[in-house]
């Protein structure tokens, strides 16, 4: 398991230095997660069944999408929200998500009023493939209904999930 995760954190490493294409990163972290040898799935988060996760501060919420969610798109090359201001319920779509190959819908896990986009992403949506949990999230919203936050799932619901 050691070498496994070594390996893991070299091609990450030669991938900052330009040394080795995305598309073999991307590969690489796919097998991972398929074969579950690296999860990453932060315990601190909510996850939901549309792959978004949302971290808790309060009444605020941070949203992104999952590692799981931006291994399965690939490549990540453009980013679209617009509903900055904007009230959103529950699993309303709220933006777009595009890699090389597909467009997906991105659904609000909480009804609430966005009140930050995260415009990082406008110039460099790839931050979505190297830091979902970080420099990749997605929005904040204030939150409208605190109940909602029961029907999220937990890690190890969201880690089932995906089987």
């Amino acid at each position: 398991m050691t070498k496994v995760i070594l390996f893991f954190y070299l091609i990450q490493f030669f991938e900052k230095k330009n040394v080795i294409s995305k598309n073999i990163y991307n590969f690489a972290n796919y097998l991972f997660i398929k074969f579950k040898i690296i999860m990453n799935i932060p315990e601190n988060l909510k996850y939901t069944k549309d792959h978004e996760w949302l971290g808790l501060d309060g009444n605020v919420a941070t949203v992104g999408i999952t590692d799981f969610a931006q291994s399965e798109l690939g490549d990540i090359v453009f980013v679209e929200i617009e509903t900055e201001g904007e009230d959103i319920e529950r699993e309303e779509v709220f933006g777009t998500i595009e890699a090389v190959k597909t467009v997906s819908d991105l659904y609000m896990p909480l009804s609430g009023k966005v009140i930050e986009v995260n415009v990082d992403l406008t110039e460099q949506p790839d931050l979505v493939n190297k830091d979902p949990y970080g420099k990749g999230w997605m929005v904040k919203v204030e939150i409208s209904n605190p109940e909602e936050i029961d029907v999220l799932l937990s890690d190890k619901q969201y880690k089932d999930f995906i089987g």
